[in-house]
């Protein structure tokens, strides 16, 4: 052992000796800083996360929702740091097999290898297979054993004496992964059930035929609904290149005769719908769609009482003009229609035997609809004139207002699946009371055909009666009115508010008028005479001084009051006089056109004319003001020429 010699203590000791026992010196790097006994005491507190610092922050990707390059906000943040590929192969498959032996093989090769005996012969000259049995016996060879392949999965050698656990690869599993799997097996065995039920006993050659379209069928509906769409889209590209002259019409046509007219227009008929099954029936409801401008809903039914049958709710869009695009069918005659704003899937019918009903487009086209009231639910007993979707309740539940000829105004809510009906307003005729057995006075009750709500006082109303009368009402009182018109000699047809002005309403009657009104005053403000009954009135949504009326005579009547105060600037028929009547109207709320419909279940799109949309014209150096507060100074300033003879004659 090497020594050395301990200066200190004067003593050789060993190399290595209890070094823990001798002082050591701590060596200081020359670039280190000196900390005070404060600083070193800090606890400085640094957060490990997973992210990458060297994953890239910048990557963009090309979006074809949107079509330009948008950055990801999503980076990979996984470093690999180690991969290996291997192959692993069943001991008892026929390459294990192969390998094995292949092994063996190579192990037991050569002369003289270990554990085999060579066979040989005692006897010189004579041939092996002469020598006697016994030599043979003696040098029979070992058979060489199969080696055991060791399993790496699960396998422990003797010195460690340890189990190693059987290594799975998998992904992180929850309650729901479970719930969902056993949820798609569950409906895999219902439609197993199912499809065993379809399959009946098959005896007759007729049913065996009849058995092999079937399965036939059903085989190809998974490619069928696959094929819906693009043949849909087929479909309109053929219509587009039949009505072609009258697409590019609609697009690009405008009358340049306008201009030699003396503001007077006209409608330019475009296309014409209307469907085998619906010929019988009368129009009695148009609506467009809220969200997709160039779809409509249309209503059929009968407005002839001895002529009942049947109705049907149909779905137009100007892309396809010669088939509808949805079709419902119902027992009683669909009366009126309207589609609920925020979802446009959604559509409520009101009925002539007095029931309601929610559609929804988003269901089978030919299932029922999936809400209907019933006399336990509180139906009407008379038709249903009327119906307009409102805002949700409290508790965010759909609802919706009806009205019917047996006084009635009904607040229906969709609670848990059934419709809540809730009575707003009965409509009781003043100073009419009937005296019945015994001395009972019988109040005479009024028969609603129509209404309307104000669009920016959520709780006030109008309603028309079949007196000719218009009832101002509210939400909030049920047993009173806030005011009474007495507007029309005969029932009124159609009411209906400004949109731009919120105190300005118009009206139109079977007395072949149609009056303008302020509902802070009971006269109206004008007055059209248009020689006919009058079946519907609507405001255009791009002007507030812009009307269109239809008559049964068969004529549709423009008017624009910043024009023309007095007569219609278009007088137009639209439907032969002879055995057809038009029943509504509808202005499109982004197109220049308008949709009637008349009694033999028909319906016209027309475009209307430049004179028809007058727009103001630019002047030099200033800009056309647009927007609500210029229509409404436009109508204030033509109400202000009648309310002040009004105002001097009160005086």
């Amino acid at each position: 052992q090497k020594l050395c010699y301990d200066d200190d203590n004067g003593i050789e000791v060993g190399e290595g000796a209890d070094e823990w026992t001798q002082t050591r010196t701590l060596l200081k790097p020359p670039d280190q800083l000196d900390l005070t006994d404060a600083e070193l005491k800090e606890e400085i507190t640094r957060i490990l996360t997973a992210n990458n610092p060297h994953a890239p922050q910048n990557i963009v990707r090309y979006s074809f929702k949107e079509r330009a390059y948008k950055q990801t906000t999503v980076v990979e943040q996984v470093a690999v740091h180690f991969s290996l590929c291997g192959n692993l192969i069943f001991r008892d498959s026929d390459e294990g097999r192969r390998q094995s032996i292949r092994k063996s093989m190579a192990d037991g090769k050569g002369s003289n290898a270990p554990g085999m005996m060579v066979k040989t012969s005692k006897h010189p000259g004579v041939p092996w297979a002469a020598a006697p049995e016994e030599e043979e016996e003696q040098i029979r060879p070992r058979p060489v054993q199969e080696r055991k392949l060791t399993n790496q999965f699960n396998f422990s050698e003797r010195a460690s004496q340890t189990f190693n656990n059987t290594v799975r690869v998998g992904v992180p599993l929850g309650w729901w992964e479970i719930y969902d799997a056993y949820m798609e097996e569950l409906e895999k065995l219902e439609k197993s059930k199912e499809k065993e039920k379809q399959k009946a006993p098959v005896t007759k050659k007729e049913d065996l035929i009849r058995g092999r379209k079937l399965t036939s069928l059903e085989s190809e509906g998974d490619d069928i609904t696959k094929m819906a769409k693009a043949a849909k889209i087929m479909e309109r590209m053929v219509n587009q290149n039949i009505f072609d002259d009258i697409a590019q019409d609609f697009k690009y046509y405008e009358d340049t005769s306008d201009e030699y007219r003396d503001n007077m227009g006209t409608l330019l008929p475009l296309w014409k719908f209307q469907y085998e099954k619906a010929k019988r029936l009368a129009v009695t409801a148009l609506c467009w769609n809220p969200k997709y401008k160039d779809l409509f809903i249309v209503g059929h039914g009968s407005y002839d009482f001895m002529k009942q049958s049947r109705g049907m709710l149909l779905l137009y869009t100007l892309k396809n003009p010669s088939f509808p695009e949805y079709i419902f069918n119902s027992e009683s005659g669909i009366m009126c229609l309207d589609i609920h704003v925020d979802r446009p899937y959604l559509i409520v019918a009101g009925f002539y035997d007095g029931n309601v009903a929610i559609y929804n487009l988003k269901k089978p086209v030919d299932s029922q609809p999936g809400y209907k009231s019933s006399a336990k639910s509180g139906k009407h007993s008379d038709p249903v004139w009327q119906v307009k979707w409102q805002k949700n309740d409290m508790d965010n539940n759909l609802n919706f207002f009806s009205v019917s000829s047996d006084g009635r105004i009904v607040s229906w809510t969709l609670v848990k699946n059934e419709l809540v009906h809730t009575d707003i307003i009965k409509l009781l005729v003043e100073g009419t009371t009937l005296e019945g057995p015994e001395g009972l006075q019988l109040n005479t009750i009024g028969c609603g055909t129509s209404f309307d709500f104000h669009k920016k006082i959520d709780y006030l109303f109008l309603v028309g009666t079949e007196e000719g009368k218009i009832y101002k009402c509210s939400k909030s009182y049920s047993t009173q009115f806030l005011d009474i018109f007495h507007a029309h000699h005969m029932a009124v047809d159609a009411v209906s508010w400004n949109p731009f002005h919120g105190k300005v309403f118009i009206s139109c009657s079977s007395d072949w008028t149609v009056k303008i009104w302020d509902h802070t005053i009971k006269t109206p403000m004008f007055i059209y005479d248009l020689n006919s009954a009058v079946g519907d009135v609507a405001w255009a949504p791009y002007s507030s001084t812009v009307f269109a009326a239809v008559t049964t005579d068969g004529r549709a009547h423009v008017f624009d009051l910043s024009i023309n105060k007095y007569e219609p600037i278009c007088n137009q028929p639209v439907v032969a006089k002879k055995r057809n009547k038009i029943t509504h109207i509808q202005f499109n709320a982004i197109y220049p056109i308008i949709i009637i419909g008349d009694e033999r279940g028909h319906v016209t799109c027309l475009k209307l004319s430049p004179n028809l949309r007058k727009m103001p014209k630019e002047k030099k150096g200033q800009e056309v003001q647009k927007g609500p507060e210029v229509e409404i100074a436009k109508l204030d300033k033509l109400l202000n020429l009648v309310r002040e003879p009004v105002a001097k004659g009160t005086k």
